[in-house]
């Protein structure tokens, strides 16, 4: 029993720490999010700034990847982001369809290619 309350305290750790903390801020942004002009310069603002953070990320994660993504490929790293998009745009923009198929490609890649 102690060895399986041992396993599980990291996942305890990251629900608490890192998934109910950020679930509240976005509970709150959708409670006050409700009535807003999708069009209103301030709404628009806050969609670019956004869009660009993520876009960020996504080049950081590609091209200066940190632990063990360092190891696979940049050509696999960018082939999993374009099958990623390609299966995003192909399968009705379904964001969850493109992030499978980005993750199934760069596995697929990272044992095909990747060191050992």
């Amino acid at each position: 029993m102690t060895a399986t309350l041992n396993d599980i305290n990291p996942y305890l750790a990251l629900v608490l720490v890192g998934f109910l903390p950020n679930e509240v801020w976005r509970w709150l942004g959708l409670l006050f999010s409700r009535g807003l002009d999708e069009d209103a310069e301030l709404v628009v603002w806050v969609k670019a700034v956004a869009t660009a953070i993520l876009a960020a990320v996504v080049a950081q994660l590609i091209f200066a990847p940190p632990g063990a993504l360092a190891a696979v490929p940049l050509a696999v790293r960018l082939g999993a982001t374009a099958t990623g998009f390609l299966t995003f745009l192909l399968i009705r923009r379904s964001v969850f369809a493109g992030v499978v198929a980005g993750e199934i490609a760069l596995v697929a890649g990272a044992l095909t290619f990747g060191p050992g």
